[in-house]
């Protein structure tokens, strides 16, 4: 097996600190001005996705490889998963989504560039709409995701136009296990197969990453988890791509729905479950700051973190609207002040005996107050919540096993990948939940709740904590917990 990462002595410099990355004690790791990149990210920092928003502009169409676990023409306006996008903006309408978007929501910090195809596979458009951005948006973040083929070609480029936060999808070093991900790369005008292709997209990568570290450009790696594929082989990329410089990992679970048409979905390649994606993360965490909160956006996503705003800015709806940008900087200075100096002023609480934590499921549309049914929840937010603090810790996905009044089977089996998903929580939330279910998720230990319908995540979230304290349910860890 050859390792193309160990073909060279990797540089020693970027971020050092293992606990660099997405939590208050990983910043503190940091330099200040590092910490200062962050701070309002929601991609970067587990704290500010909870306070921040950010945006992507779809202008990118082409792609210049081909991955098993893509298929850009599958779309669904109700669908969260990166590549998939309503329409494909030019520059000039991408600037104008951007500033409507920068008016109405003014804790909006980030612009980044997805998709759906390879930023760096159509450059004119990508560096066009990341130019007037720079000179028309100057007070937002502009960020880059990229597969890297091409990285090492336009490292100046983007350093140029002060792209200061960059993502590469790096899935593997061993060219043998690339030719399994990806049938080709087009390189040089020629359609190029098999290991020799992955030889090339995997050096361009990590030379790519070399060069933005050089030019103080913040660098977080994607790696899907495909398993029987690269599982096994991600703690390897993690300690190389660390080596490198690149400031964050997140691994992200493979998406293979037969429905999207990709090559694993159609073959039956299977999706890891949650306890080997968190047993991966833990594997990986020992050489590098893992990113846990990502949500695979949409490549036109609008809004905070897991909630898509993307319909109420479309072209046909802002095509009209004049923005005052200078107008609508200044409110945004305000209100991204105010968020920062309130995270600022926030103390943690003191005590001789730590609090108990919890592991509480929420389940919710947008993300932000709990407002899901728990039969129609696709997806939970699994939150670490003690007294005063709430941690994000992942997203778990379900199947859905109720489709309305008529269709909510209440037998066992129907609930066990539901139980399977939140063993090791103490609590769910929901805005409405029916008695079978709420049984069976009694006898598994996990305490079901929709007395909070409708409130906010965080305020709800404090409520049934103190609550479940009160009760005496939080005395010791869950046993899924202790176990795991």
């Amino acid at each position: 097996m050859e390792l193309i990462a160990s073909t060279a002595t990797p540089p020693t410099r970027g971020c050092k600190a293992k606990g660099c990355g997405t939590n208050d004690d990983g910043l503190a790791g940091l330099p200040a001005s590092v910490r200062e990149q962050v701070q309002n990210h929601p991609c970067f920092s587990e704290k500010a996705h909870h306070h921040f928003a950010r945006m992507h502009v779809a202008v990118a169409p082409a792609c210049n490889i081909q991955c098993h676990y893509c298929n850009r023409k599958y779309d669904c306006s109700n669908e969260s998963r990166p590549g998939v996008v309503s329409e494909v903006l030019t520059p000039d309408q991408a600037i104008r989504k951007v500033k409507a978007v920068a008016a109405a929501i003014p804790q909006m910090t980030v612009l980044g560039i997805a998709g759906p195809g390879d930023p760096l596979a159509n450059p004119e458009r990508t560096f066009e709409t990341f130019r007037r951005l720079s000179e028309e948006t100057p007070d937002i973040k502009l960020c880059v995701s990229t597969n890297g083929l091409r990285l090492p070609e336009f490292a100046d480029e983007i350093a140029r136009y002060n792209i200061q936060h960059v993502t590469i999808t790096i899935n593997c070093l061993d060219p043998e296990i690339g030719a399994r991900i990806y049938p080709w790369i087009f390189w040089n005008h020629r359609r190029i197969r098999g290991v020799k292709a992955a030889k090339i997209l995997i050096r361009n990568q990590l030379k790519g990453l070399e060069m933005l570290v050089e030019r103080g450009v913040l660098v977080k790696v994607n790696s899907v988890m495909i398993p029987g594929v690269n599982d096994h082989h991600l703690a390897e990329v993690s300690r190389a791509v660390k080596e490198r410089g690149a400031f964050l990992h997140n691994v992200m679970p493979l998406i293979a729905e037969a429905e999207h048409g990709t090559f694993y979905g159609v073959t039956g390649q299977r999706a890891p479950s949650n306890a080997e994606l968190h047993a991966l993360q833990e594997s990986c965490s020992d050489s590098m700051s893992m990113m846990r909160h990502c949500r695979q956006c949409r490549a036109d996503a609008v809004g905070m973190l897991g909630e898509d705003r993307g319909q109420e800015f479309t072209l046909d709806k802002i095509a009209s609207q004049e923005i005052d940008y200078p107008t609508a900087m200044a409110r945004r200075q305000r209100v991204q002040r105010a968020i920062l100096d309130s995270l600022a002023e926030a103390t943690p609480p003191l005590a001789a005996k730590p609090p108990p934590e919890a592991l509480i499921a929420v389940a919710s549309k947008g993300g932000q107050v709990v407002d899901e049914h728990f039969g129609h929840a696709r997806h939970f937010s699994i939150y670490r919540v003690s007294a005063g603090r709430r941690a994000f810790v992942e997203r778990r996905a379900v199947a859905l096993y109720c489709s309305g009044a008529s269709d909510c089977p209440e037998e066992e089996e129907r609930l066990e990948g539901h139980l399977g998903a939140l063993a090791d929580c103490n609590g769910v939330l929901c805005s409405r939940i029916g008695i079978g279910p709420w049984q069976q998720l009694e006898r598994a230990g996990i305490e079901p709740s929709s007395s909070y319908a409708l409130e906010p995540i965080d305020q709800a979230l404090d409520r049934f904590y103190q609550d479940l304290l009160e009760q005496g349910k939080l005395t010791t860890s869950h046993p899924q917990q202790a176990t795991a």
